[in-house]
């Protein structure tokens, strides 16, 4: 049964509010030690998740993919504001069976499917790259809010793995996660224009999508803030309704993390939720079509198609 009644409603005209998460965190029955700590605090680490080969064997890679003209105006490739230097590869798998091997090797998919209780697939990859002296911050966010109103990403039931290929250190722009706040789902104000992400994806201060100040500040006095580090090949997973950022990069020391989400295959992606267009297929992918969750969005669509057309009459 398909239900018309969004219990994460975002993109507000109002004032935005904090609400109560109504789905659960961890899906999988029995979790592991690891998988306790993450329904806790809202993420888990590794050290050493990715060997020292496949790290240098990733950055070797990274280097070829920035400067091949073959991909440079592929809309991919996301620059900093004003300046030529990368700060995103979206779809970075489908770049380079290496960097795919070395999420293999982390074990990211494993523990996704041990969290979500089911059959997982990739809905976006991308690098996230800092560089010294230039890189630039990403601001206060919920994933899943982005995913739910501008992808239609039904429920929270993705997680994501950030594995470093360089020092990530508290000076050079670490992920810093408010823990706990992915048990609540924080509102956001303002309707989406057309063709937001555009902007979205180089703006280090973003008009629409991000929590209002004074909530930041209040979950941010509630939760505390884990700024978190580690080395070359060290991963972090997690949820992806936590509230997280990461700063400005203003260090010589370069940071490069492959960001890699997992949604469950039980998981539909519905038409976006603010009423938007459907972003690329390169940042949302959807469920495989023999999966529970492409038949569930298929029969929505027909239903949203419907009633549509008996509103037009």
């Amino acid at each position: 049964m398909i239900t018309t009644t969004d219990p994460y409603p975002s993109r507000v005209s109002g004032i935005p509010q904090v609400l109560e998460r109504p789905h659960p965190v961890v899906w999988g029955t029995s979790p592991t030690p690891d998988v306790a700590v993450f329904a806790e605090r809202g993420y888990l680490q590794q050290d050493h998740a990715v060997s020292t080969e496949a790290v240098e064997n990733c950055l070797a890679e990274i280097d070829r993919l920035q400067n091949d003209p073959k991909v440079r105006g592929d809309a991919r490739i996301v620059r900093e504001e004003g300046t030529s230097a990368v700060r995103s590869i979206f779809d970075i798998v489908e770049f380079s069976d290496i960097v795919r091997d070395a999420v293999a090797e982390s074990g990211a998919e494993d523990i996704a499917r041990e969290i979500l209780g089911s059959e997982v697939y990739i809905y976006q990859s991308r690098l996230n790259y800092k560089p010294g002296f230039h890189g630039g911050a990403f601001y206060w966010h919920s994933d899943f809010e982005t995913w739910h109103a501008e992808d239609g990403m039904r429920h929270p039931r993705a997680v994501s793995a950030s594995i470093a290929l360089t020092r990530n250190e508290t000076y050079n722009g670490p992920l810093m996660i408010m823990p706990g706040t992915h048990r609540s789902f924080v509102q956001c104000a303002g309707a989406t224009p057309e063709d937001y992400y555009r902007e979205s994806l180089v703006t280090t201060a973003p008009r629409i999508g991000a929590p209002a100040e004074n909530i930041i500040a209040d979950m941010a006095d509630t939760h505390g803030i884990d700024v978190l580090t580690g080395g070359a090949g060290s991963m972090t997973v997690f949820d992806c309704n936590a509230l997280h950022a990461s700063g400005g990069n203003i260090s010589p020391l370069p940071r490069a993390n492959i960001f890699v989400v997992f949604n469950s295959v039980d998981n539909p992606i519905d038409r976006p939720f603010s009423g938007s267009v459907p972003r690329p297929p390169f940042l949302a992918k959807r469920p495989p079509a023999t999966g529970k969750a492409a038949v569930e969005s298929s029969t929505a669509a027909g239903i949203c198609a419907t009633r549509e057309g008996r509103d037009r009459r």
